[in-house]
């Protein structure tokens, strides 16, 4: 695969189609492409042919490898998304989300300076996605503008994690390069090869302070220099270049850019937090503040970051240089990260001490004559007063010459330096580096101590070294062996991690109780008491009426045993009430219905009523209705029928009618009269049904029964 416009409609490996070229950047060429197996548009990244035959071909695809892996790994709509990786005729590729938009170095050139509301939306978007990333223990380590794309929409998606890596083994290059932007890279970086979370929310910082003043906040044409300002400056207030500004927005930069990593938040999230917060406090006049036209000045003349430092492939012909000019940054343009030393930091060869020490005490040879002799008493003493300076001359070089060896054994030297001393009970291998590790501690602390070699102790567990012996030894986060050098002039002091011995953990005695803490969240309880291989065994988790859902139904070893922590512990869990369906028992008898209910262990209660429509001890209703969804456990009230309501018809012949009457109908009855010879004297003397009778209170269709009285 070639990388110019004979490239295009080439298909790579049977599925992407090359479209056009969208750019180019000093590692590979961005082409747009058609997925031609999911018809869609991406973005197809290839290695350039140089980088792939040159070298550190490995490392650059390496660098591929890892931008697609830390990518996958990363769930947010403000993270561009890798779909593939592979290699085609010996170049890396990545397919990627084709983004439709510009980068916000296109913006910032456009804009100059950007408004409170514009700059916090755009900051928000940003620790959006790097939370997902540090969630996933993910650090970018090359936030700035030319990664971060704003799409069509105008919403953030962050790009190339080419250089990112797990948070616990960040580093910088294996070669020693400080890879990223000089203007935004973070002191930690620069100072102890150092990547964190907190580092990609410096760089954010600078971005936001570059967009709300329209300047980043160092500025140098040498990347050295710059580097510099990073780790010996203080990051100024925003509120020095935008008068005005809410002072907790400026506040919160400052939060960002401080030089100390404990000294920012914690993680993108932490800042996202705080930066919503600050949100709710903002006033209208606080979100639609700019920097004044006054203050900003034209924002065409605003310097840009330095550019990287000219190297033999990028710098002009002579011919040319006068002409060149630079191009103007297409919005699809690529982000190229180069070194900030290529071409910019020389290395100083450590001096030669033999070579100094011969420099130093070189004769100098004089002519046998200082001047042509001539007989002249004059001319001889001007002769002699040329050797006179000449011998002050050569002795004030070879005076300096003595100085600036003792310069160097003082500053460079071996007068600036410790040397880490072999422990006594550790065998160094021939051409490898010689750890401390296993040296015991009480005896090798002698040996620093004579050597009058600063050091701290902390000490930690360790599975694999004896208690009382060295785990390993560092000078600001970076190894050291025998023999290593340790300045005398930084301040520096020798890190010593002293072994504790195999940490143990007793699981805890009441982790089984549901109603103790322990109990309720047994997994947390376990990795709290210190157990780093506990198992969940999900095949013996059970449905449990009485034990809460999460809760431990059984733990291997058994509560209370004491252990190694990396002993495996097994654990099953409850998963609490069984879900059970709702069965249909109306008009099923209570007897079979209470069994139905137990065997579901449902708890039911029954109630009894009248019915007129269904027979005596059958079930009326129910309170749930069938095929809703239950769990063991839930109550259930179930009503069976009486039967019929029956009474026993009272006598009251003798009575009148009217009392006779409302002593019926208090019954529930109804009453009919008949008075086939007059109603004279209102007294019943006849009554049907007969008094004593049992009768129902209502017929089959729910109407009262009829009682009729027969009067004269």
């Amino acid at each position: 695969m070639s990388e110019d416009a004979s490239s295009q409609g080439q298909l790579i490996d049977g599925r992407y189609r090359v479209v056009r070229e969208i750019a180019q950047g000093g590692m590979a060429t961005v082409y747009e492409a058609s997925d031609e197996r999911l018809n869609r548009t991406v973005a197809l990244k290839v290695m350039h042919t140089q980088l792939a035959q040159g070298a550190h071909r490995e490392q650059f695809i390496e660098r591929f490898r890892r931008e697609a892996q830390s990518a996958a790994q990363i769930a947010n709509p403000h993270i561009v998304q890798v779909y593939d990786t592979g290699e085609f005729n010996g170049l890396a590729y990545l397919v990627m989300e084709y983004v439709h938009g510009v980068n916000l170095r296109y913006e910032m050139n456009q804009q100059g300076t950007f408004t409170v509301r514009e700059t916090l939306r755009i900051i928000g978007e940003i620790l959006d996605g790097l939370a997902s990333a540090h969630q996933a223990n993910v650090v970018h380590r090359d936030i700035k503008p030319e990664n971060i794309m704003l799409n069509d929409r105008g919403r953030v998606q962050i790009t190339d994690f080419g250089l990112a890596k797990v948070a616990s083994a960040a580093t910088l290059s294996s070669t020693g390069m400080l890879l990223g932007t000089a203007a935004y890279l973070p002191p930690e970086t620069i100072e102890r090869n150092e990547a964190t979370p907190q580092g990609d929310l410096y760089a954010v910082g600078i971005m936001a302070w570059e967009m709300l003043t329209g300047s980043v906040p160092f500025i140098s044409e040498n990347p050295v220099t710059l580097v510099f300002k990073h780790v010996h400056e203080d990051v100024p207030s925003v509120a020095s270049q935008c008068p005005g500004i809410d002072a907790g927005v400026s506040r919160f930069i400052e939060h960002l850019t401080q030089r100390s990593v404990e000294a920012r938040p914690a993680n993108a999230g932490t800042a996202l937090r705080e930066l919503q917060q600050l949100c709710a406090t903002l006033d209208q006049d606080a979100w639609m503040y700019r920097k004044p036209a006054t203050a900003a000045g034209n924002a065409s003349a605003v310097p840009a970051p330095p550019a990287p430092p000219v190297t033999a492939d990028t710098a002009p012909r002579a011919a040319d240089a006068s002409s060149a000019k630079m191009a103007p940054m297409r919005p699809d343009a690529p982000n190229t990260t180069v070194p900030i030393n290529a071409g910019a930091t020389q290395v100083m060869g450590t001096p030669d001490r033999s070579a100094a020490a011969s420099e130093t005490n070189a004769t100098t040879a004089l002519p046998a004559s200082g001047v042509p002799a001539t007989g002249n008493g004059k001319s001889s003493a001007s002769a002699k007063r040329g050797r006179k300076a000449l011998i002050i001359a050569i002795a004030a070089l070879i005076a300096a010459l003595a100085c600036a060896a003792g310069a160097w054994w003082y500053f460079m030297g071996p007068g600036s330096y410790w040397k880490i001393p072999q422990p006594t009970d550790v065998t160094c291998k021939a051409d490898s580096a010689c750890s401390l590790e296993g040296a015991s501690w009480k005896k090798y602390e002698r040996s620093l101590k004579d050597a009058g070699i600063p050091y701290a102790v902390t000490r930690e567990y360790s599975d694999t070294v004896d208690e009382g012996h060295v785990v390993s030894a560092n000078v600001n986060g970076s190894p050291i062996a025998v023999d290593s050098r340790v300045s005398m002039r930084q301040n520096l002091k020798v890190n010593v991690v002293v072994s504790k011995g195999i940490r143990m953990a007793t699981i805890p005695s009441d982790i089984l109780d549901t109603t103790s803490a322990n109990g309720k969240n047994p997994l947390e309880a376990l990795k709290q008491a210190g157990f780093t291989n506990v198992k969940h065994d999900a095949d013996k988790d059970e449905y449990s009426l009485t034990a809460p859902e999460g809760s431990a139904l059984s733990i291997t070893p058994e509560p209370g045993t004491t252990l190694r922590h990396g002993t495996k512990v097994t654990v099953s869990l409850s998963k609490g009430p069984m879900p059970v369906t709702m069965p249909d028992i109306v008009g099923r008898s209570k007897d079979e219905a209470a069994r139905t209910l137990d065997d579901l262990r449902l708890k039911a209660t029954f109630t009894e009523e009248f019915s007129d429509t269904v027979a005596a001890g059958d079930v009326i209703s129910t309170s749930v209705d069938k095929d809703t969804q239950l769990r063991w456990g839930d109550a259930v009230e179930v009503v069976v029928s009486k039967g019929p309501e029956t009474v026993t018809i009272p006598n009251v012949v003798g009575k009148t009618y009217d009392e006779a009457s409302k002593m019926l109908k208090a019954l529930g009855l109804d009453v009919k009269k008949s008075a086939p010879l007059g109603d004279l004297t209102h007294v019943v003397r006849l009554q049907n049904p007969d008094a004593g009778d049992q009768v129902r209170v209502r017929d089959g269709d729910g109407n009262p029964t009829v009682i009729t009285l027969t009067v004269v």
